[in-house]
């Protein structure tokens, strides 16, 4: 699977470049943008209301996109515009599959092609279809992708010489993956013609190393050897590891078919170093370590085995990550339990060689030694740990008072920061700081202010910035949960991250420890033990 150069993400993308030059200039246009959707919010203007969301997006960091996008279709919704909603819904599937959440992306496309199709934005519309063709492809619903790909071609080659490349090029990909080789070479020998005539470079060298791929899969491996050979130079001018990487693979694979065993591994040893160093994989490129892995255990390497079985526990974790959808779909010749049951085997030869070793016996009952008395030091400072984090949980009850508002001192008017804290108390009263994906933007509407005053106050009242502010109300009241109800004692560090409203299971532990000094499992580990409820 070569990656795709898609016209719809680059527009995205671009546009946000475009906007957000500089981080001074960003804030600046972000202040203009928030005068803007509140003049708008006003006039119950909804279709400013969702541009001005949009300005303010690009002009944030991305990990907040996602709530902005949903404030962008809510507004959207209201103004019962089919482009605008439409457009909308392709804002979120562009976030998500950049995220590489592909499911979710292809629900957001569907919902813009489906408002889309009811307008005459004909660039809109396929831009959305080839979207949504993408993400198909991506999930490996190649056939479903090749018929979305093919609705849009006929715009493409009317209007857009770039769309109509990437078309091209995403059509042989999908071509190549349902074993129709012709038309594979079909599309990329049109889209090679095309790319020349437009002087379009960039898009050369991809068509040349997928259509070398195809020459791989047709069983003319010479060939395939011979085509990617040439456009590893290109693709290292261009710093593009990624299809570098698939290059060495199929020349690697060629070599293999071709009994030329000794230059497959040198190849396949090519792609480890890209993995090394990028961290680049993807699910056909597993393979690799299957050659690698067989080559070892035929020069009866035991270390060289470990290593490789090792990196594939690694691959197997990326690709569950980034390509859970697809992964499925790929043969593996070593899965979990064969893999673990080969790396015990070898862990445990390691170890009966070694055990034979006197002076390595002494350095084990050493090393065991030393583990104990790291576990009772260990045991000893997590209860002082928890004992620590339980006068700071006692501590956290204390209602701060405020005891005069000085006038003037936050450059915000009295009356203002007032209000502010009325709100700010209704805030935490009724645990709104529960809600999931809580930005500063939200936390301002609660507290009916901008989120300048609001971060003000914030730190000013409760010593705290706003991100840290809100975790740890999270974190407080679930140690309360924690103390005063046992059945959260049993939740796991995923259920209790839901119940306060974090966003993933690690940002939760890591806020846990950051604000107590200890893990949560620890936490309640210690709290079984002496408050047995």
């Amino acid at each position: 699977m070569i990656l795709i150069v898609g016209i719809m993400v680059l527009s995205f993308a671009n546009t946000a470049a475009k906007t957000n030059p500089s981080k001074i200039d960003s804030t600046h246009q972000r202040i203009k943008a928030q005068l803007v959707l509140e003049k708008a919010k006003a006039n119950k203007d909804w279709v400013g209301v969702s541009q001005a969301y949009r300005t303010i997006m690009f002009h944030s960091p991305k990990k907040e996109w996602l709530g902005y996008a949903d404030s962008i279709i809510a507004n959207a919704l209201l103004t019962n515009n089919n482009k605008i909603i439409g457009e909308a819904y392709l804002t979120k599937g562009i976030i998500y599959f950049e995220q590489k959440e592909h499911n979710k992306a292809l629900d957001n496309y569907i919902k813009a092609d489906q408002y889309l199709c009811k307008t005459n934005e004909e660039y809109t519309i396929h831009k959305a279809r080839y979207a949504l063709a993408q993400t198909k492809y991506y999930l490996g619903f190649y056939d479903e992708a090749i018929a979305l790909f093919r609705q849009s071609l006929p715009y493409f080659e009317e209007e857009n010489d770039a769309a109509t490349l990437n078309t091209y090029h995403a059509l042989g990909l999908c071509y190549n993956k349902i074993k129709k080789f012709d038309l594979c070479s079909y599309f990329n020998k049109k889209g090679l013609k095309l790319a020349k005539e437009s002087q379009n470079e960039d898009m050369i060298v991809y068509f040349k190393h997928s259509e070398a791929i195809n020459q791989y899969s047709l069983k003319k491996y010479e060939q395939a050897v011979k085509e990617l050979k040439k456009v590893i130079p290109m693709l290292k001018q261009k710093n593009d590891y990624a299809n570098e990487s698939v290059a060495y693979f199929y020349i690697g694979k060629s070599f293999w078919d071709l009994n030329q065993k000794d230059s497959a591994i040198s190849y396949f040893k090519k792609v480890d170093v890209i993995f090394t160093n990028h961290h680049y994989i993807r699910p056909d490129l597993r393979e690799t370590y299957q050659y690698l892995l067989n080559n070892a255990k035929t020069a009866n390497n035991s270390n060289l085995r470990l290593y490789y079985i090792n990196r594939l526990f690694k691959i197997d974790s990326i690709l569950n990550t980034n390509y859970k959808y697809l992964s499925k779909k790929i043969h593996k010749e070593y899965d979990t339990q064969k893999l673990l049951q080969e790396k015990e085997a070898l862990e445990e030869n390691l170890r009966n060689n070694s055990v034979k070793n006197n002076y390595l016996i002494m350095g084990l009952l050493i090393t065991m030694t030393t583990l104990c008395i790291f576990h009772f030091r260990t045991k000893k400072r997590i209860k002082k740990k928890f004992e620590e984090a339980l006068n700071k949980s006692n501590e956290n009850k204390k209602v701060k008072t405020i005891s005069k508002i000085e006038e003037g001192e936050l450059d915000i008017n009295q009356d203002i920061v007032s209000g502010i804290l009325k709100n700010l108390e209704k805030f935490e009263a009724n645990k709104k700081y529960l809600e999931k994906e809580l930005t500063l933007h939200k936390v301002s509407g609660y507290l009916k202010t901008n989120s300048k005053y609001a971060s003000k106050v914030i730190l000013k009242y409760r010593d705290k910035k706003s991100n840290e502010y809100i975790s740890d109300l999270k974190i407080d009241y679930i140690v309360e949960l924690l103390k005063s109800e046992n059945k959260f004692r049993n939740y796991t560090n995923k259920a209790l991250a839901e119940e306060a409203g974090f966003n993933s299971t690690q940002n939760f532990t890591n806020m846990f420890k950051k604000r107590l000094g200890i893990s949560p499992t620890n936490f309640i580990e210690e709290l079984k033990k002496q408050y047995p409820l």
